[in-house]
């Protein structure tokens, strides 16, 4: 499974290609689905194109991206869209839209009362576990770990040229991951690298503007449906040079 990271915490400053408006996000989940994007993870923005839980921007970003596509569709529910724990499990609990599933960052303050929250509403939780925190540990002792829809591995080390190591010891550290599926992605320089890591593993990966502006040449990716082309092409390579 490949999923499209469609604009994270970008803003207007990171270019054009970068969807902010319900529209704009639409149309580029559009373009990411037809070039082969399974899922799609998603930041809802407020009017000034910060990242929001607000149900004002939660409903219309839905609506308008399931109205263009039929694939499973996320969002945030990082702690810097809202850092009160308890303001964001009221942020969940307000959504009228649901989206499919939600990602929850297991190392940020009230995690577990933010997953509890979705998974109540019949959402799906995505375990966000960020190399270089204590998320792998916290998860590993959770109650409401093998609940979760997946883990996302996330390896926030961004140069190229020590990512994969980076990404195989949050993998070592994830262990059984509650015995959930995990999809493994990078950030930035350490993309690429991760996700050709995925591909030998045999796990899901995501790629998208979130995660990188650049193709593996460093020339600038004009859309998220760039990306996807060009991340399956490298995934399916890596997976054919399938390793342990």
């Amino acid at each position: 499974m490949v999923q499209v990271c469609l604009n994270g915490a970008r803003g207007a400053g990171d270019g054009v290609a970068v969807p902010l408006s319900p529209g704009s996000m639409a149309a580029s989940a559009g373009e990411a689905v037809a070039a082969g994007a399974s899922d799609i993870h998603v930041h809802p923005k407020s009017p000034c194109g910060h990242d929001t839980l607000s149900p004002t921007a939660v409903t219309p970003t839905l609506e308008a991206i399931r109205a263009r596509v039929g694939v499973p569709v996320g969002v945030t529910t990082g702690a810097w869209a809202e850092p009160d724990p308890a303001a964001r499990v009221a942020r969940v609990r307000s959504w009228t839209v649901l989206p499919d599933h939600a990602s929850v960052n297991w190392h940020e303050p009230g995690a577990e009362e933010v997953a509890a929250a979705l998974l109540d509403r019949g959402i799906g939780v995505e375990a966000g576990i960020w190399s270089g925190t204590d998320g792998a540990a916290r998860f590993a002792v959770s109650p409401l770990g093998p609940r979760v829809l997946r883990v996302l591995a996330e390896v926030l080390d961004t140069s190229a040229d020590t990512a994969e190591e980076s990404a195989r010891a949050l993998l070592a550290d994830l262990g059984s991951a509650h015995g959930r599926p995990v999809l493994l992605h990078g950030m930035d320089g350490g993309t690429w690298p991760v996700l050709r890591l995925a591909g030998r593993q045999g796990l899901a990966t995501r790629i998208g503007l979130e995660d990188t502006l650049l193709l593996p040449d460093g020339e600038r990716a004009v859309s998220n449906g760039q990306l996807v082309t060009e991340g399956l092409v490298q995934y399916r390579q890596g997976r054919d040079r399938r390793s342990p």
